[in-house]
């Protein structure tokens, strides 16, 4: 994938503590946005122990995690990696820019 940026949000509408969800404008992928401490990561919507969106989660600030609400997998935001059992894989996590006022991101995958 080339330069194929998705746009989010306006930086002021991703507060510290939110997240928010888009889809890859070209490969249809759910991307979900956290904001945690003021650093933007993101990482595929989707639980790797079972293909179940992570945003109807519950993010933590203080373990800077999302909980999958199937079967409690937790994983880190910053960079995807699996916190606990039954997740063992890490998710896909995605590049994040700040521009023009936005917050962008892509599914940087070949």
């Amino acid at each position: 994938m080339s330069g194929n940026w998705t746009f989010v949000c306006a930086t002021g509408e991703l507060l510290p503590g939110e997240m928010k969800t888009v889809f890859d404008e070209v490969t249809g992928t759910p991307i979900m946005v956290v904001n945690h401490d003021g650093e933007v990561y993101a990482l595929e919507d989707k639980c790797s122990h079972e293909d179940f969106e992570l945003s109807s989660g519950t993010f933590d600030p203080v373990e800077a995690s999302i909980e999958c609400v199937l079967h409690g997998a937790r994983f880190d935001v910053r960079d995807g990696r699996a916190l606990c059992a039954p997740a063992y894989s890490p998710v896909a996590k995605f590049p994040t820019k700040l521009e023009h006022g936005g917050i962008w991101t892509r599914d940087d995958r070949d």
